[in-house]
């Protein structure tokens, strides 16, 4: 609960920092909100209860991915410091990031439907703006409008099933909503049904699933590559906490009605973006389908729900979580200089930053599952949880579709180790651009060592 008010009071702090003269020290001032932060969190540990008339619940599950999404934001905003002090109206940026991270807790520690919408459409308004955020830029306008349209086509989906599950329960309560499903298991409304499909659906488009992925690409490719930075990790996290906290608590007794859809929604989405991405010369765009096909493994774990898909999920995020910054980091500080952003421009890093390539090679390694890293044991939790449920034949096409992911992702490894075509290709301005993507190797590199350090914790 003090998270959340923590977070938006730093959010108001920053959207009113130009009428306060504290423009200079908002950075310095964010981070340290970020951090009280976090450490409300990690104290709720011992302080689980509900909150708001039990609309807002802080349990294990809620304490773990929001303590995620505060230690990410932390990286992210350690790697788009330059950013920031560049932009002319780097308060709005600064209030839009921690309002999504509100948003973002929100969905993780919802009981209440109410508070389930109410975050993901502050987070969502938030990502709306920051992905028109280049206004000089046309394929950021673009993106903008493609991320507004397409996310309030899929809030339409989302708002109709909840009305039609308020129908059926007169309740907006997720626990309340569960006992009707208990008690009511083999008499349910059929508009009941209905709506837990809408929910779905309207999900699916936020955490970009396939068929419901197209605007993904577009987005991400035209946004800010720090913003899609923070899309592919922060947001990533929110929406699968969310939508695995929704289906496990609220609709758990109809499992056998939901999970068939998840795991045909996971084997097209794996595939679709493994396959997409082969084809794609943009690095940027590479990783936007990369994070469809990451959103298709993730889907396993609500494919077959348990305390092991839940681990398994924790895990999956914060590899990929990881990863993804690392590599961002070093698209935004590659394009800083070449102004490409395509697979060639990181052609050559070896000889001009040889720590940096390996980090590289490290980030790439874990998306793609290759051991000892991070998110080959991600892979592995995933699979292993499918596994028990009876789900080989969609663990057989987690595997294929992996394979095709190498192809991919070495393709970007190979080109960091080979000669640069000319001078500046692969080059960044300051070896400290690069931090970021040192750290988030690194500790990819320390929890494929060590898996039991997240792996356990819920």
């Amino acid at each position: 609960m003090n998270t959340i008010v923590t977070l938006s009071i730093v959010g108001i702090a920053a959207m009113l920092s130009e009428v306060f003269k504290l423009k200079r020290i908002m950075y310095s001032l964010v981070i340290a909100g970020l951090i009280v932060a976090l450490g409300f969190s990690i104290n709720d540990w011992t302080n689980f209860g509900s909150y708001f008339n039990q609309m807002v619940m802080v349990d294990s599950f809620s304490v773990v991915f929001s303590s995620l999404m505060i230690v990410t934001t932390l990286l992210w905003m350690l790697m788009s410091r330059n950013y920031f002090n560049s932009e002319s109206s780097m308060s709005e940026h600064f209030a839009l990031i921690v309002f999504a991270l509100t948003g973002g807790v929100m969905m993780t520690t919802f009981s209440n439907m109410s508070i389930l919408f109410l975050g993901l459409e502050i987070l969502s308004f938030s990502l709306y703006i920051m992905a028109g955020s280049d206004k000089t830029n046309i394929k950021s306008n673009e993106a903008a409008m493609k991320y507004f349209i397409m996310g309030s086509f899929a809030t339409g989906f989302l708002l109709f099933g909840i009305t039609l599950i308020y129908g059926a329960t007169s309740s907006f309560n997720i626990q309340e909503i569960a006992n009707y499903t208990q008690q009511n298991k083999d008499a349910l409304p059929a508009f009941f049904k209905v709506g837990v499909l809408m929910i779905l659906i309207g999900l699916s488009f936020k955490i970009a699933a396939a068929p419901f992925h197209f605007w993904t690409p577009d987005v991400y490719d035209g946004a800010p590559t720090l913003v899609t930075a923070f899309m592919a990790s922060v947001v990533k996290i929110a929406a699968f906490a969310m939508i695995y906290r929704l289906f496990v608590s609220c609709f758990i007794t109809i499992y056998d009605f939901w999970t068939p859809v998840f795991a045909v929604l996971s084997a097209i989405t794996m595939l679709a973006g493994n396959i997409t991405a082969v084809y794609q010369t943009s690095l940027k765009r590479m990783l936007a389908y990369s994070s469809v096909a990451h959103a298709g493994y993730m889907l396993m774990a609500l494919a077959a729900p348990g305390i092991a898909s839940k681990n398994a999920l924790l895990f999956y995020l914060a590899a990929y979580s990881l990863s993804a910054l690392g590599a961002f980091n070093l698209l935004y500080s590659v394009h800083k200089v070449t102004g490409n952003e395509g697979i060639k421009a990181v052609k050559g890093l070896f000889y001009k930053h040889p720590v940096s390539a390996i980090m590289l090679t490290i980030c790439m390694l874990s998306m793609a599952g290759i051991p000892p890293v991070a998110g080959f044991f991600g892979k592995y939790y995933l699979f292993t949880a499918a596994l028990k449920e009876n789900l080989l034949w969609l663990v057989l096409i987690a595997v294929l579709s992996s394979l095709i992911g190498i192809y991919y992702y070495f393709k970007v490894i190979i080109a960091a180790f080979q000669q640069p075509e000319t001078e500046n290709t692969g080059y960044c301005e300051k070896p400290s651009d690069l931090a970021i993507l040192g750290i988030c190797a690194v500790l990819s590199l320390l929890l494929g060592i060590a898996p039991q350090l997240i792996s356990g914790l819920l």
